[in-house]
Order: structure tokens, then C-alpha cells, then sequence
């Protein structure tokens, strides 16, 4: 649907006049309108609107600060309504419907009653005595709580600066948050919000006074729903853990409403140059190392295999093979700056947990392909879903017991019953060393479904991104499973089936999916090597598969008894026909051609060879399983070392040529590590990296360390 003219409101409203300021009813239900459809400026205009309908579309909220001071009537049935408080301005509202919203919560509910002080019909029921116990009984008990914990722990400081009072208010709203209880946990999200409003205007009429609000009794505070992080931006950065408890999805379909996250307290200075600090090698007992050598068997150390980003390749551009030699790029190297360091899966929620290793992480995708800033990371017991701006965890979930290794974004089809469309619906697959897949829906907080997926540990999760509930899922028995996870109904029930079976011959570490034909060919990055199966399904074929065929490498050529280069523990298409690729213990990174490499014959073992189109100059290491990952829109590879670097690779003007003799490519940019400084600890050595993910548009980059550190970089204007 375009955006909302005035013609459209003339044609849909009533009565039918040639003035917007005279509509009193307007239809604008089932006409596919997201919320930038919407014009505040044109809409404000409506002067006497007092029903409007916004049904049957694919909303998810509205635009904020609408002026629309005769509305009592709003139907916003059959959306996918997420953020209620973008209505705060709507205050004349007395009538509200939300039904088939498969995002609102009890805790949104209760928010609406706050944020609409007139509401007294929601859904067609009546909740005039739900709603006025909430905005005065409940907040009145909050109210109380929060000045008792002022003045039993803060005061005003002598000298208030700004700097001071920023620092007081930030310290007092999480006290608050964290202490001040009331009401039931089930909506403890609702508590927290209204907690954090009340515990701001407290101070604010500490500091103000004698600021006049007697006209403002219906105006509503309508806070951040996350606060914003300091950015990290130079050497002298001091990390300050404020982290809550969480829920264990395990126990506990949905997990903690508010997830806990560190924030940082960096000095507000910026320098041109990072220094690098030198690398401390340390293991760490229940998780993964780096220094175990490939052939340690599985059952010793868990070792994890991730995918670089389970969606990076889809979105780049359409050159069908290698022939098509990459265009140049005008764009000079992107300016990457570091924007946030985070410690959201720390053990037991310990700021002084420098041993979690953190191994995969993903973006979210977008179904327009537009610029995504949510990344999901997974590591130790936790996984998280982080808003890169503004470097708060959204959300967390904690299995206890559970080590995650891996997780893949999809988008699966959600139906609502009673004849409604069904909608899609963003999932995030996550599992690890107990074989279990857990499924989440982030956007209700809640873990809805797990399947065994083994016996054994997974090592990596890959979804179709042409069939959004296929699954594969590779595991510590050397197999890889597709699964159907099926779709969702309007309660979570789902069926997942198994549908193929390959076998491996050792412990796959990434998967890849060719993005002309992910439903035809697997690519499976290994321990002992590169391999290719076909995954075609049809009636009457095989469900359990071996491989067509292997994929060697030139720098097999130098092995020997002491240095095997088998191990491809990094794996992601740049290109529909561009693969990069990194071989353990390789000091490069080939990017080669899937479409000449698969027009070979394998020879008698088996084998073709890659059809090597360069190789980028990488770090000379012997530490295995750091994965590397590209951004295909900007044809740019990246690659984190054992020293917390960034090597990053502006990959222009491929040529043809595959011979050998010529040099590596030097990287574009090596991006240093920041050494943030840990108060009363001095200065975070540089860790390695385990794995990296970039969105579509390079905007950010999102790299994980094995010290339990979540670092996001911001491309500078």
C-alpha cells in the first residue's frame, strides 16, 4: 500500500466534505499499512475524528506524537502491533480494540491502561476498575517504594553538575528497577517500565521544583524502552557489569521480561588510535579451547562450531558465476569505530567472568532487506539479543546445564485462527552441547519448543533462507539433519519431522547453503574437510546421504606429518558464486568459484579442486575455529585473530586469473583491538575472536570473544 494521501482520507472518510477537519469516522481497515503509510503531519489534521479503524493490516505501531484530540474509538484488530506506547499521545482514546496482535502481552495491556487515562472499554470488555486501580492504587504503592529506597540509600550531590546528575539518575533507576517489587511476576515487565518512569520524575521534581505541571496531569511519561550505553570510543573505557537475574526458558516457557546487560561508563573523549594489548592464552573448564588440537576427541572438549552468519550471503549481489568478474566499488573502506563492549552471558551473572567463551552470533534479518540492528549472540549458558545502537540486551534466556555453541535466525508462518491470514513470525533456532534445539519466539520473550536433535553436542544450525522451517543442524555424531520445524498456531503448537540425514566423517564446523539453490546442494565445512552433498528432496529418494564430493585446497600441498591443513573452520559465500574460505593453520583466505569448482569431475578419491581466485593475506596462528564472515552488498570479507583484531577486506575487481604465483591480497583495514579497562583491573588484554557478523549493509559488526566480551563496531559517517 503507498503512503496515506489526502485524497485517500477524503475517499474513506465520513461525513463525505472536501475538508479533512470535518471527518468523524475513518475506514482504513485491510490495506496492508505499516506504519510509515502513515503521515503524523496529514493524519494530525483530522481535527474531529472520533472512530477510526486500522484493522486487517500489518502494523506495528503508530506513528508517535498523532494529534487527534476527538478520537474516543480506535479498532486495531488483526496487526502485529509490538509497541504500545508509540499510542501515548492518543489521550481521549475511551475505547480500544487489539484482538489476533500475537505480540501483546498482559504486561503491554497494562500499559495501555496507564498510558490512556480515558480507556475504559479494551477488547469489548469493561476495565474502568482494573485500569483506575493500576494508575492510582499500583502506582501509588510504586510511587511509595521508590521515595523510601531515595531516602534510606541517595541524596543530592553538593555540587550537581550534569555530568553527576546523569550518572545519580542512571544509578537510582536501576536500584529501583532491581528492588522496588509489586504485583504479580507475570507482569513484571509492566512493573519495571512503571518503576523506571516514576523513579525519573522523583528525581526530576527533586532537581526542578519549582517547575508548574498543573496542566500536565494527563501527559504521560513515555520513557526508552531500553536506556542507551555510552559508546566506547577510545583506549580509556571503564566497564561497569549492572546485570539482573534471569529465567531459565527450560523451566519457564517465557523467559525474563526486562534481561540484564553491562553497561558501559566510558570517559567522553575520543582518540584517532587503539591500542592493542598482547593476548593471554587461558582455558577455561566446561568450555571450549582453543589450544586443544583438531583431532582431540569430541568427548573431551566441547568444541563449538558455529555458522559466521546464518544470513549474510543471501543479500548480495546477483552475479551468477565467477565470469561475471566482481565490478568495481567506487566506495572507499568503510570506517569501522568501536561503539560497545558487553558482558551479558557472564557466569551466574558475575562482572568478574572473564572465561565465557562466546561463539556464535547473527543478525536479524529483515523481510525488506532493509538495515538490521539486532544481533542475537550465544555463549555459556545464555543467548541474547542485543540492539547494536544502543548496546542494551533486549532479551536473555538461560539454560541451566546448557552450553549453546550455535543459532540461526528464520521466518516462519504464524496463524491466528478464526479465519485470520496467518503472519510471519521471526524465530531464532539455539543449541549446544546437550543436542537439544530450543526454539524462541524474541518478540514475546518467550522459548516455545525444543527437540533432540542428538545425543551428542551440536556443532553449528543453518536455516534455509528459501524454506524458512527447514533446519539443519550438524552434531558432534558427524551428521547433519534437516528438519521440518513446520509452522505455528495461535498457542505454539508446532510438529517438527525429520526429513534427510547426511553422514559426515568427522565433526561438521560450519554449513553453507549455495544462494541461487539452497534447496539442492550443502556445502559442509569439516574437520577433516570441505564437503558437498545434495540435498534435493524428492519422492522416493534416499534419506540418509554420504557426500558427492570433496573439495581440496592448494595448501594441502604443504602438509605433512606435523601440519595437517584439513580443518576449514571458516565458510561463507561473497558472491552467489563466491566462496571464502579458511583453512586451520592457512595465514590466508581463498576465495574461490563454486560454480567452475562443481563443474569438475571428482577424480578417483572423491575429489575436485577448488577453483582458487585469490587469496587474502590473514594472521599467522595456530588457534583454531575462528570463523570468518562477508557482507556481500559491500563485498567485504572480515576475519577476527587470536589477538582481537579485525582483519577486514574490501573485495574489488576479482580477476579472472587463478594462478598461484601472484601475491596474497593485503587486508583493506586491520581493525585493532580496543583494550577497554576494567575498573580496579586495568586494561581487557585482546582475546581472541571467535566468530564476527555483519549486517547486510555493513552499518555494524558484531564480534565475539573467547573472554566473554560482546564488542559492536559502527561504520563512522
Amino acid at each position: 500500500m503507498a503512503t496515506i494521501t489526502e485524497t485517500i482520507l477524503l475517499e474513506k472518510g465520513s461525513p463525505k466534505t472536501t475538508k479533512l477537519e470535518e471527518i468523524k469516522t475513518l475506514n482504513l481497515s485491510k490495506l496492508r499499512l505499516k506504519c510509515s503509510d502513515l503521515p503524523a503531519n496529514l493524519l494530525s489534521r483530522l481535527r474531529s475524528l472520533e472512530r477510526w479503524d486500522l484493522s486487517g493490516n500489518v502494523l506495528q505501531e503508530l506513528p508517535k506524537n498523532l494529534e487527534l484530540p476527538e478520537l474516543r474509538f480506535l479498532d486495531l484488530s488483526d496487526n502485529q502491533m509490538e509497541d504500545i506506547t508509540s499510542m501515548a499521545s492518543l489521550s481521549s482514546l475511551e475505547e480500544v480494540k487489539m484482538e489476533d496482535n500475537i505480540y501483546i502481552t498482559v504486561s503491554d495491556n497494562y500499559k495501555l491502561m496507564t498510558l490512556l487515562p480515558k480507556l475504559r472499554s479494551y477488547n469489548g470488555k469493561d476495565i474502568t476498575s482494573n485500569a483506575n486501580h493500576l494508575r492510582f492504587v499500583f502506582t501509588e504503592n510504586l510511587r511509595a517504594r521508590i521515595i523510601a529506597l531515595w531516602e534510606r540509600s541517595y541524596s543530592l550531590p553538593d555540587s550537581a553538575t550534569v555530568d553527576k546528575m546523569a550518572g545519580l539518575e542512571e544509578d537510582f533507576v536501576n536500584a529501583a528497577q532491581k528492588q522496588v517489587k509489586y504485583g504479580p511476576s507475570s507482569v513484571s515487565n509492566f512493573t519495571k517500565w512503571k518503576v523506571e518512569i516514576l523513579a525519573r520524575e522523583y528525581l526530576h521534581s527533586l532537581t526542578e521544583p519549582k517547575e508548574d505541571v498543573s496542566d500536565k496531569s494527563n501527559e504521560v511519561v513515555t520513557p526508552m524502552k531500553r536506556k542507551q550505553t555510552l559508546a566506547l570510543t577510545n583506549s580509556d573505557l571503564r566497564l561497569t557489569p549492572r546485570k539482573k537475574t534471569r529465567a531459565d526458558p527450560a523451566a519457564s516457557p517465557s523467559a525474563e521480561d526486562n534481561p540484564g546487560k553491562l553497561r558501559l561508563r566510558p570517559k567522553r573523549r575520543t582518540t584517532d588510535a587503539v591500542p592493542v594489548s598482547p593476548v593471554t592464552k587461558a582455558h577455561f573448564p566446561m568450555t571450549p579451547t582453543r589450544a586443544s588440537a583438531k583431532k582431540d576427541a569430541p568427548g573431551k572438549h566441547s568444541t563449538p562450531q558455529r555458522i559466521a552468519a546464518a544470513n549474510g550471503a543471501m543479500s548480495g549481489p546477483k552475479e551468477a558465476t565467477s565470469d561475471d568478474v566482481m565490478k568495481s566499488i567506487e566506495t572507499q573502506a568503510l570506517r569501522l569505530q568501536p561503539l560497545h563492549v558487553l558482558q551479558c552471558h557472564s557466569k551466574q551473572d558475575n562482572s568478574e567472568d572473564l572465561s565465557t567463551q562466546l561463539w556464535a552470533c547473527a543478525f536479524q534479518p529483515q523481510p525488506d532487506c532493509s538495515e538490521s540492528r539486532v544481533v542475537a549472540t550465544c555463549g555459556g549458558d545464555s543467548l541474547c539479543v542485543i540492539d547494536c545502537e544502543t548496546g542494551m540486551v533486549m532479551k536473555k534466556y538461560k539454560v541451566t546445564g546448557e552450553e549453546f555453541f550455535s543459532l540461526s535466525w528464520s521466518t516462519v508462518l504464524m496463524s491466528r485462527g478464526g479465519g485470520a491470514s496467518a503472519q510471519p513470525c521471526s524465530i531464532l533456532a539455539a543449541g549446544g552441547k546437550r543436542g537439544l534445539v530450543k526454539l524462541i519466539h524474541p518478540r514475546c520473550n518467550l522459548a516455545y519448543g525444543e527437540f533432540r536433535a542428538s545425543r551428542k553436542a551440536l556443532s553449528v544450525l543453518r536455516f534455509s533462507h528459501r524454506q524458512g522451517n527447514f533446519l539443519f543442524t550438524g552434531c558432534y555424531d558427524n551428521k547433519i539433519v534437516l528438519w521440518d520445524i513446520g509452522g505455528l498456531d495461535s498457542k505454539y503448537n508446532h510438529k517438527v519431522v525429520q526429513l534427510l540425514a547426511l553422514e559426515c566423517s568427522s565433526t561438521p564446523l560450519h554449513i553453507c547453503l549455495p544462494p541461487s539453490r539452497p534447496d539442492a546442494q550443502l556445502l559442509a565445512a569439516c574437520e577433516d574437510g570441505l564437503h558437498c552433498y545434495n540435498t534435493q528432496l524428492a519422492p522416493n529418494s534416499a534419506t540418509k546421504r554420504s557426500k558427492e564430493a570433496e573439495v581440496t585446497f592448494p595448501v594441502y600441498e604443504k602438509e605433512d606429518k606435523d601440519l595437517d591443513y584439513h580443518t576449514v573452520d571458516g565458510l561463507s559465500f561473497l558472491t552467489d558464486d563466491i566462496i571464502a574460505s579458511k583453512n586451520f593453520m592457512h595465514d590466508c583466505i581463498y576465495l574461490w568459484s563454486w560454480s567452475r569448482t562443481r563443474s569438475q569431475r571428482p577424480n578417483k578419491n572423491g575429489c575436485v579442486r577448488a577453483a582458487v581466485l585469490a587469496e587474502l593475506r590473514w594472521a599467522c596462528t595456530e588457534i583454531p575455529y575462528l570463523a570468518l564472515n562477508t557482507c556481500p552488498a559491500r563485498s567485504y570479507v572480515v576475519c577476527g585473530d587470536n589477538k582481537g583484531k579485525l582483519w577486514t577486506y574490501h573485495v574489488t575487481n576479482l580477476q579472472k586469473d587463478t594462478s598461484q604465483t601472484r601475491k596474497p591480497i593485503e587486508p583493506t583495514e586491520v581493525l585493532e583491538w580496543p583494550a577497554p579497562v576494567r575498573k580496579g583491573h586495568g586494561q581487557v588484554e585482546g582475546p581472541s575472536i571467535n566468530s564476527v557478523a555483519v549486517d547486510p549493509n555493513l552499518q555494524y559488526l558484531v564480534a565475539l570473544s573467547d573472554k566473554n566480551m560482546v564488542m559492536v563496531w559502527k561504520s563512522a559517517p
